[in-house]
């Protein structure tokens, strides 16, 4: 079992920065793979960034590549995000994946969740 706790959403201006935040327990193995996704409301919960377990390789939705990044430090993972816009807006979601995935992009691919954080850009 791991359990997922997001921290660090907000209220932003357009073009300003926020970093998420989001700490994992209750597995002493760090070895698995953990994303971000989003969720806009009326939209499905699309893929925002992932990392795998060493920290080494990332990948990103087209929509934020060049403005986030996605980081960890052990159980720890972490979504630096910049020059945000309007459309960023969303419930922000951690996700671990201890199925063996090296670099998952959708959400059946993870198997715990977190509550998730609101994050709200503002024109």
């Amino acid at each position: 079992q791991v359990q997922l706790v997001e921290s660090g959403g907000g209220l932003v201006q357009a073009g300003g920065s926020l970093r998420l935040s989001c700490a994992a327990s209750g597995r002493t193995s760090s070895r698995y793979a953990m994303g971000w996704f989003r969720q806009a409301p009326g939209k499905e919960r699309e893929f925002v960034a992932v990392i795998n377990w060493s920290g080494h390789n990332t990948n990103y939705a087209a929509s934020v590549e060049g403005r986030f990044t996605i980081s960890r430090d052990n159980a720890k993972v972490y979504l630096q995000m910049n020059s945000l816009k309007p459309e960023d807006t969303a419930v922000y979601y951690c996700a671990a994946n201890t199925y063996g995935y090296e670099l998952p992009y959708t959400a059946r691919q993870y198997n715990y969740w977190g509550q998730g954080t609101q994050v709200t850009v503002s024109s």
